[in-house]
């Protein structure tokens, strides 16, 4: 069976194309580009008025199943992926029980193999995200994982954490890392600044980011292992990845949306809706956050999509879980804060958030080339539309950008040839 795309704007980063172009679907691939293309059979699909993108891969996503289906199962997590443009995302392990074995990695491919979300567990670091014994990084990877991570449990004791990078970089697979020093963070709230002292409690210090991220570049240095730090979220931070990768160190990082729109004031409107670990930082941090997307120091925009239950939320802000989703709206986030803006082009936007990241865990994905599976977006770039939390797929509505206006809108989802999203 044949789709042919006609009329739209196509935009491909890792090929350098941007020009209006037909594309050509056959059998779930991409058979090829071109200029009024003639495929007598194919089902039509007009794009005029539209960006056709490849599909958008997300490495940093909480399904939360197994264990956590009250706040998103593997289905209602797909479907808002789906939703986002998103066909592509890297599931943390910090379900119940954790993926550190090849079993609940299974479970999760099976779960999402119905959705054609092409859904990809990551593997804990150590067993059950202790931080205390290795899982077997040989089986997780005969399993399929594309990097190994303990998510929010980062680990402390160094000596194991030089192991895994040593037997990580043995595999070629990457370990991402959320770096927050635990003894500085406590279950913290809010950043340590204006707002912590406005409210009255303690803060996350930047500098317990910050000084993880040194610790894993110099690990990464003297490992030569790839080091990948996860949601970036302060000015100092940017810094130090940019000066590692400067002499050559294999580290690389992401953020998220949240840290180049909004700042720790977020707190005093919203409360639970902006706690979020790393915490929202400051206008400075912003601002350095934003100067790493445009120079290139930081390699991914992702959503750190992590529902909760409303129950959850409602909590009093010292109690509440952090995390917000995004899976729905990191796309419009991006252009509407990146692109309409005018701080980064389409392309760029569209790279980060596509080749860039697929290209850092090595996935054939990210790109409309020929051959490939053909993972694809339809969006309108320029229309605005109210973001509105009760319409979500995913069973979160702990978004910080409810009522907010944005730019850019995603009309078709595709995934291997399959439409799996069309607006309304």
């Amino acid at each position: 069976m044949q789709l042919l795309i006609r009329g739209g704007r196509v935009v491909d980063p890792a090929q350098g194309v941007d020009d209006r172009l037909d594309l050509l679907i056959q059998d779930g691939k991409i058979l090829r580009l071109g200029r009024d293309l003639a495929a007598p059979d194919a089902q039509i699909l007009n794009a005029g008025g539209l960006t056709a993108a490849p599909g958008l891969v997300d490495i940093h996503v909480h399904l939360r199943e197994p264990g956590f289906e009250a706040k998103e199962t593997v289905s209602t997590g797909c479907a808002a992926a789906a939703r986002g443009g998103v066909t592509t995302l890297v599931a943390m392990p910090n379900t119940r029980p954790a993926a550190d074995c090849p079993e609940v990695v299974q479970l999760v491919r099976d779960k999402a193999a119905p959705t054609r979300i092409n859904v990809l567990p990551a593997g804990a670091v150590t067993l059950g995200q202790k931080g205390e014994q290795l899982t077997d990084f040989a089986a997780l990877k005969a399993a399929g994982v594309p990097a190994l991570t303990d998510d929010g449990v980062p680990i402390q004791n160094l000596a194991l954490l030089r192991r895994a990078l040593l037997e990580a970089k043995r595999l070629n697979l990457p370990l991402l890392d959320h770096c927050e020093d635990r003894d500085m963070v406590q279950n913290y709230a809010v950043n340590e600044g204006a707002v912590s002292r406005r409210l009255g409690l303690p803060g996350r210090p930047a500098v317990a980011e910050e000084l993880q991220i040194m610790r894993d570049v110099m690990l990464a240095e003297d490992t030569g292992a790839h080091v990948h730090i996860c949601h970036i979220s302060t000015a100092k931070g940017v810094d130090i990845v940019r000066q590692a990768k400067a002499r050559g160190v294999h580290v690389t990082c992401e953020t998220c949306p949240q840290y180049f729109t909004l700042t720790e004031d977020e707190i005093l409107r919203q409360g639970t809706m902006a706690r979020v670990n790393p915490p929202l930082r400051t206008q400075a941090d912003v601002d350095g956050i934003r100067a790493g997307l445009a120079d290139g120091t930081i390699d991914a925009i992702v959503t750190d999509h992590a529902p909760h239950t409303a129950g959850e939320k409602s909590k009093p802000l010292p109690d509440a879980p952090s995390g917000m989703v995004g899976l729905e709206t990191s796309l419009a986030l991006a252009l509407t804060g990146l692109y309409h803006t005018g701080l980064l082009p389409l392309a760029r936007v569209l790279a980060l958030m596509s080749a860039s990241p697929a290209a850092l865990l090595g996935l054939d994905k990210g790109t409309l080339a020929a051959g490939r599976d053909a993972d694809l977006i339809l969006f309108d770039p320029d229309q605005e539309w109210i973001i509105d939390k009760t319409k979500f797929a995913s069973k979160g509505r702990n978004t910080p950008f409810h009522g907010r206006t944005v730019r850019g809108r995603v009309k078709y989802t595709i995934s291997r040839g399959t439409i799996i999203y069309q607006e309304g």
